[in-house]
């Protein structure tokens, strides 16, 4: 059983793993430079900003999954594609409803895989919109117990 717990910088690498692990099954439709420019700024910007705040969800030692907020918004939600469907995801998010409410995020059109997780986990879609830097449509998704 794993753990969720504060995320420390000495999890950047297992976390960014985990981050591209998922990206590539949730995101196949954005590209590999994208994809390298993004961790970066996940590396430099979004972790260590003191107005992000990151959970980790720790498997034997490893970090297999986080969720970031923003607020009460959810910047990120990641699970290691060899750690999907096992739960991780629902643990993380239910955490995150424990520290905020309601909570929003955006999640890809084209990534129907996190819109379904949403959609059952009781978001509903308040708007949409196009993401100039990515050329793709996003879906501004709304949660409240």
């Amino acid at each position: 059983m794993g753990a969720i717990r504060k995320y420390q910088p000495t999890d950047t690498e297992e976390l960014l793993d985990a981050w591209y692990s998922a990206s590539q099954v949730a995101h196949p439709f954005l590209d590999e430079d994208f994809l390298a420019r993004e961790r970066e700024i996940i590396a430099s910007v979004y972790l260590p900003s003191p107005e992000s705040e990151t959970w980790v969800h720790e498997e034997d030692g490893v970090v297999v999954g986080f969720i970031s907020m923003l607020g009460n918004e959810v910047g990120g939600l990641f699970v290691h594609a060899a750690h999907q469907r096992k739960g991780i995801g629902q643990q993380l998010m239910d955490h995150a409803a424990t520290l905020r409410m309601p909570l929003v995020l955006d999640v890809f059109k084209e990534n129907t895989i996190g819109r379904s997780f949403y959609q059952k986990y009781g978001f509903v879609e308040i708007s949409e919109l196009f993401d100039e830097e990515t050329q793709h449509h996003q879906i501004r998704m709304k949660f409240s117990k």
